[in-house]
């Protein structure tokens, strides 16, 4: 198999508690180390990220390259990443994913068949309590936001979107760079522009990663708001790049906020209707993730049916924040 030289980027924040996990990761790879070239962007982290990321320079297997990144937020930082790859293929994982030892050679394998964009399904990290099975489930229900088909999806085949992909660079040379307005939905655009100059994005089952959940109830919510506010702000400069499902939990806040208005002038029954469907679904999803958790089950059962309205309000309320305050957003690119 030809061994193209691939560039392995992580753009982290902050991640000092996460990062050595991922690469420790990198250097178990099973592709030739030579071929590999990790590049490190620091976005002006102010805890030990940078440390971290000089210490594995200092005695990785591959060549490794930290960077900076002065603007806090991803795009920015990837960026900089494809600025200084070197590489035929990139792909690019967050600080607190994990990676098998066959990751880079099964992706590499996959755009050896004619591919150009790659990846495969994200699971949720193994939990060790049963909080973190909670905060798990939380995180990889279809129910609460994890409907992206690179968590669901079976057989090969192509889809919408995928997370750590791989792209040959030729993808990035034709499309562009990422659009460095966005704070959370630079993938969402990105991906958009790519469909429209042609290119797939193929799901392949044989390739998987992990994504830690945020570590406390608190983290997930904050960075559910986040997400949908920047659905709602992203509608300013990129309106076609998101999917329906991205735009039910404001539907639903809508529809809430529509029933009890209905209630207080005397109609009560469509407010009862809007509740007694989504506690169906809430209970019905509640058990279903209950019973996957791999530890807590008992509690994921108790607290889910709970949090899941907290999610789906809370990003709710996040993209309609965004569409009202979407003229924050700087129309042309800079």
């Amino acid at each position: 198999m030809n061994r193209p030289l691939v560039s392995f980027a992580v753009v982290a924040y902050n991640a000092e508690r996460c990062l050595p996990e991922l690469l420790a990761d990198l250097a178990a790879q099973d592709y030739p180390p030579e071929r590999i070239e990790a590049l490190l962007v620091d976005s002006a982290s102010t805890d030990g990220t940078r440390a971290v990321m000089e210490a594995f320079a200092r005695t990785a297997p591959m060549a490794v390259r930290v960077l900076d990144n002065p603007a806090r937020w991803l795009a920015p930082g990837i960026n900089v990443a494809l600025d200084a790859a070197r590489g035929e293929l990139f792909v690019r994982l967050d600080a607190h994913a994990r990676i098998p030892r066959d990751f880079i050679t099964r992706n590499v394998q996959a755009i050896a068949m004619g591919e150009d964009i790659v990846g495969g399904r994200v699971e949720g990290s193994v939990p060790r309590t049963p909080w973190q099975a909670v905060l798990t489930a939380l995180d990889t229900s279809r129910f609460a936001g994890g409907a992206a088909p690179f968590r669901n999806a079976g057989a090969a085949r192509d889809v919408d979107t995928l997370a750590y992909a791989m792209y040959r660079r030729s993808v990035y040379d034709a499309v562009g760079r990422y659009d460095e307005r966005l704070r959370r939905t630079e993938d969402n655009e990105m991906h958009r522009r790519m469909r429209c100059a042609g290119y797939r994005f193929h799901y392949c089952p044989e390739i998987h990663s992990f994504h830690a959940a945020r570590a406390s109830l608190r983290g997930q919510l904050r960075q559910k708001w986040g997400n949908g506010l920047w659905v709602g702000r992203t509608m300013r400069v990129a309106p076609r790049c998101f999917a329906a499902r991205h735009f039910i939990p404001a539907l639903f806040v809508l529809a809430l906020m529509g029933g009890v208005a209905l209630a207080a002038c005397g109609l009560p029954w469509p407010l009862w209707a809007l509740l007694c469907a989504y506690a169906a679904l809430d209970l019905g999803f509640g058990v279903h993730d209950a019973l996957r958790a791999p530890v807590g089950r008992a509690l994921c059962a108790l607290t889910l049916p709970f949090l899941f309205p907290l999610v789906h309000i809370v990003y709710g309320l996040g993209t309609l924040c965004g569409l009202l305050t979407m003229g924050c957003v700087v129309k042309t690119k800079r």
